[in-house]
């Protein structure tokens, strides 16, 4: 079983010194990372922090970074940011987002997922 992914950032995690780092690694979550992350005092605080810090706990490397953190990951594009969310969503298999489509012939409305399940 697959507990680990390599990853490639569309933009990549730009330092402090102006070094761009793209590759890294994701792991698998744990209930314990979700428990732990709701327990967080910034996301207890602020719900919307939910995802930052428990990216923080799942992502375990970054090249050339030695310490990945909640402070680290909301620096990231937004570009790579969704994109770690929704590899994050892929790989601990979670439904894909959905969006609104019409029928052209017959004009009903329905959902779509963005990707299917095998795709990750």
């Amino acid at each position: 079983m697959t507990t680990v992914y390599e990853f490639k950032l569309p933009r990549g995690y730009l330092d402090e010194n102006g070094g761009l780092h793209i590759k890294g690694e994701m792991r698998l979550a744990t209930a314990g990372d979700e428990i732990s992350a709701m327990r967080d005092p910034r996301v207890l605080s602020n719900q919307e922090y939910f995802t930052i810090v428990l990216l923080s706990k799942v992502v375990t490397e970054l090249e050339g970074i030695e310490v990945i953190n909640a402070n680290l990951i909301e620096r990231l594009y937004t570009a790579d940011f969704a994109y770690l969310q929704d590899m994050y969503n892929r790989i601990n298999d979670i439904d894909p987002p959905v969006i609104q489509a019409i029928c052209p012939r017959c004009g009903e409305i329905f959902t779509v997922p963005l990707y299917s399940k095998q795709e990750t």
